[in-house]
């Protein structure tokens, strides 16, 4: 197998299985390898849900790739993975194990006999999109509705929590070299489902001047979001729930910013007409209000980003304005959704469901990193052994603001190269 001459040269001993961290020779495949698994009779916490087991390493299709993972990107997928909800994998793909994660940056390792664009040794990130992309909408409409659209790493059984994984060739993207490993594993999820959300939905994209609010404005979609709205000449108003993470999200670039808790209309939609609406309404009204100290009097916001579902959305269908969209991408808070339908019909407003990205998009918002736009907003990084822990952080709402990545082969933090991971090791 021909190698790019500029990788690293090293000596390792060829084996079937090697210690997370230890390097094979470039391009060797072992048979084995270690991946944090789950399995269905074990769903519930992550803690619990995700144990460490020795699995065979997946053979490669033709459009395949083999990726050495050396960091993983930590998102809600894990979580949902875990506890099996809104639905088990297993349902899906229907193999007897689980390696979530769906965000990680690495080497190409090997590749499937028809793989062209990517070569051994080449560092990538990596989206989550997978199709058979052999369909419409795989050629010349739109990926994400193609029937075979799926989620790596939550509707794939072969996610990125391992030593190795396995994605299609078009899942693969250029790492930014000026990033550790962890910071390229951190952001690519949420950040090309923000740029889809804010950009992918046509006559509503995000347009300079607009203004978008922005639920959970400090997490890792929030951040991206925040970001991409400033960049793109908008307003973004974020959403807190947390004074001490006001400047973070300030400092990112919103116009303005706003404590949840200083408000009280939270939850389902009370029963139009009841006195509990009422007063729902009122508080409503205030938050409209808290908006316009930001945007001017009487300026609704153009957009709003959703994703606590449950508990914002009644909230979120009401202060967008008339002709404006409420966009949504998942429900952390609850999947029973309720708004008072006579804003929606009468103000012309649209609800608009959206899932990650597809490849262009996804790509276009990696340039932005790639020219260093973009700050990856990398909060905490976890060791390989604290995996699981730190997915009950994200399911209590505990982590730090911004992104979190666990290391897999990389030995530690704050290295941006391959000869980086080996110099470490000795």
């Amino acid at each position: 197998m021909a190698l790019d001459s500029n990788i690293a040269q090293y000596d390792a001993p060829e084996k079937d299985l090697y210690e997370v961290g230890e390097m094979p020779p470039m391009g060797h495949v072992p048979k084995q390898m270690y991946a944090w698994a789950i399995r269905r009779e074990r769903h519930g916490d992550p803690d619990t849900a995700m144990l460490k087991e020795v699995v065979d390493v997946p053979e490669l299709d033709s459009q395949d790739v083999l990726v050495l993972v050396m960091a993983a990107g930590v998102n809600y997928n894990g979580v949902w993975a875990a506890l099996g909800q809104p639905i088990s994998p297993f349902d899906g793909h229907k193999q007897p194990y689980h390696i979530a994660g769906s965000d990680a940056a690495g080497i190409v390792w090997a590749v499937g006999d028809k793989v062209k664009r990517w070569k051994v040794g080449d560092e990538v990130v990596i989206h989550c999109n997978q199709d058979d992309g052999d369909d419409e909408e795989c050629n010349g409409g739109d990926p994400m509705y193609s029937p075979t659209q799926r989620i790596w790493g939550y509707e794939t059984p072969d996610g990125s929590f391992s030593q190795f994984t396995r994605v299609q060739s078009q899942q693969l993207m250029p790492r930014p070299k000026h990033l550790t490993w962890e910071e390229a594993a951190c952001y690519t999820l949420t950040l090309a489902t923000a740029y889809r959300m804010l950009f992918g939905h046509e006559p509503h994209d995000l347009k300079p001047g607009q203004n978008v609010l922005v639920w959970g404005a400090s997490g890792g979609l929030g951040s991206y979001a925040i970001q991409l709205i400033n960049t793109a000449g908008a307003n973004a108003i974020g959403v807190i729930s947390d004074e001490s993470k006001r400047d973070f999200v300030m400092d990112l670039g919103a116009k303005g910013v706003l404590n949840r808790k200083d408000f009280n209309c939270w939850g389902q939609l009370p029963k139009v007409g009841s006195d509990e609406y009422a007063t729902w309404f009122a508080e409503t009204r205030k938050f409209g209000k808290a908006i316009w100290d930001i945007t001017g009097k009487g300026v609704n916001v153009d957009m709003v980003f959703e994703h606590p579902g449950e508990s914002t959305f009644p909230v979120s269908t009401f202060v967008v304005k008339k002709g404006g969209m409420v966009v949504i991408c998942a429900g952390t808070t609850g999947f029973n959704l309720t708004f008072d339908v006579r804003y929606m019909w009468m103000h012309q407003k649209r609800l608009q469901g959206s899932h990650f990205a597809h490849l262009k998009q996804a790509s276009a918002a990696n340039k932005l990193m790639l020219e260093r736009r973009l700050d990856p907003c990398m909060s905490e990084v976890f060791a390989w052994d604290d995996l699981p822990e730190a997915h009950m952080k994200m399911m209590r709402n505990e982590h730090k603001p911004g992104n979190m990545s666990v290391l897999v082969q990389s030995p530690k933090t704050g290295l941006r190269t391959l000869e980086d991971a080996l110099e470490a090791r000795k």
